[in-house]
């Protein structure tokens, strides 16, 4: 049986999936991405082109690997990491503690589809793998636009479509058949990671996706497939406040 949420619904069952996943989570990505998440963060650092000082909002933080990172290569601009799961954000924490960058980074539960932050407050708002599981996309992207500063990045990085064959046959077997039972077998949560691919199954491709960053106003709009189309970058601008 498949999980069809919407709205509301949606919002509470992926806050109870990814309660439920923090212990597990980071070798759970390890695992079914075969570490490619690694190197498909670096690939997003690199074209991000951070320079010392900058701040960021990383939504759906997680575990905060992303926002370390960025706090690392800004070296001493304010880290803002956002995400709704207080089980996923206190791994996150002893994290950042053990990074020693408590001062850097603040870590904030909340909604990413009502950021409780002022218009044009960061340099660079950033997603990752999160998009796909908020109950809106579009507000989302709206709300990261409405904080980053005139001139600064709205940057998603998140699984995607493979559209060539064989590979795309493939990939579909193990993200819908082995996957689920990966994380029946190694975090004991069956029902958890079925939910992955059945949320990337209503989510656009990165075609689809590059077409709603420009269409809420976002410019020089660029699309990144990753790994054969398994996942995707997406960077966006905005626009720089009138003279």
């Amino acid at each position: 049986m498949k999980v069809n949420l919407e709205g509301k619904q949606k919002e509470q069952f992926v806050h109870s999936v990814f309660e439920s996943i923090a212990p597990k989570y980071d070798m759970m990505n390890d695992l079914i991405s075969f570490r490619r998440h690694k190197a498909w963060r670096r690939f997003t650092m690199n074209k991000m082109a951070m320079k010392p000082g900058s701040t960021a909002l990383d939504l759906c933080c997680g575990t905060c690997d992303w926002t370390i990172a960025m706090a690392r290569e800004s070296r001493n601009g304010p880290m803002t990491g956002l995400d709704f799961s207080n089980n996923m954000l206190n791994v996150g924490r002893l994290k950042v503690r053990e990074a020693n960058l408590d001062e850097q980074i603040t870590l904030v539960q909340g909604n990413a589809m009502e950021l409780p932050f002022e218009d044009n407050s960061f340099d660079y708002v950033t997603i990752g793998f999160g998009l796909r599981n908020v109950p809106d996309l579009v507000q989302v992207l709206k709300e990261m636009q409405r904080v980053v500063k005139p001139g600064g990045k709205v940057v998603c990085l998140e699984l995607s479509k493979p559209a060539k064959e064989p590979f795309k046959s493939t990939y579909y077997f193990y993200f819908q058949k082995v996957l689920p039972l990966l994380g029946k077998l190694v975090a004991k949560r069956y029902e958890q990671y079925r939910w992955l691919p059945e949320s990337l199954a209503v989510f656009p491709d990165h075609v689809q996706l590059k077409k709603q960053f420009s269409d809420i106003g976002l410019t020089q709009v660029e699309a990144y497939p990753l790994t054969l189309g398994i996942a995707a970058l997406h960077i966006g601008t905005k626009r720089s406040a009138a003279r």
